[in-house]
């Protein structure tokens, strides 16, 4: 006589309470390494030996873009450029209709000559905006003539690693990609699980990061999807 039963007794093992301390030490420690380590790994600072372009990403605070201007004038920076879409929020409270004119109008204010800055501004898209930035910086680039083979980018905070990742996707091997992080202003970055804007802004960008690196795939350069992130109606 055949019998059928649907659940069978197998033996598991558990910790011991001793075992349960030695894990519990593991991921105590585990924690503590992660919060020291993380908002320095975000917040990259990796500048290009000898480059003359400083790309300043438009969407920084003022007190950020402060920081770029003495990145600039204490730098061998030649040239500075401002990148950024379209202000989608509360446009009437903005003298410029994207932030990279805003920035380099602010920057212009606070005392750099006029040809030393250019905005480079990026239109509306549902493509990443940082890549979309970079897109358009590449072309300008282009635009200019051979002599542009290395930038640094001024980012915030923990923005930076991720902005260093999308530009060197849209500008390509030939292009040295440094990066500049800014000092955040909301939090301090050794303590940052202290405040509700440091937690906000390293979990918000480690999120960001792990998908630019596991999902997000530049488009042929030069097509319509590089630009709208969507084919183009009626192609395959």
């Amino acid at each position: 006589m055949v019998r059928f039963s649907l659940v069978r007794r197998r033996q598991v093992s558990l910790p011991t309470i001793a075992g349960w301390l030695l894990l519990a030490g593991i991921a105590v420690t585990l924690s503590v390494f992660a919060g020291l380590c993380i908002h320095p790994y975000l917040a990259a600072n990796a500048p290009v030996p000898g480059t003359r372009l400083l790309v300043v990403e438009g969407w920084l605070e003022p007190k950020e873009l402060d920081q770029a201007i003495a990145v600039f004038k204490n730098g061998r920076y030649k040239q500075l450029v401002t990148t950024g879409g379209p202000i989608e929020r509360w446009p009437e409270l903005f003298p410029a209709r994207n932030y990279a004119d805003l920035a380099a109008a602010y920057i212009r204010k606070q005392g750099l000559e006029d040809a030393a800055v250019t905005a480079v501004p990026a239109p509306a898209s549902a493509q990443d905006r940082t890549f979309l930035s970079a897109v358009k910086l590449r072309n300008w680039m282009k635009q200019q003539g051979p002599g542009f083979d290395s930038l640094d980018i001024f980012s915030g905070a923990t923005h930076a690693r991720r902005s260093r990742m999308v530009f060197r996707m849209a500008l390509g091997p030939n292009v040295a990609v440094g990066i500049i992080s800014s000092r955040p202003q909301q939090y301090d970055e050794d303590h940052w699980w202290r405040t509700s804007a440091g937690v906000k802004s390293v979990i918000g960008e480690t999120i960001s990061l792990v998908w630019t690196v596991c999902c997000f795939y530049p488009p042929p350069q030069g097509s319509h999807e590089e630009r709208w992130a969507v084919p183009r109606e009626g192609s395959s």
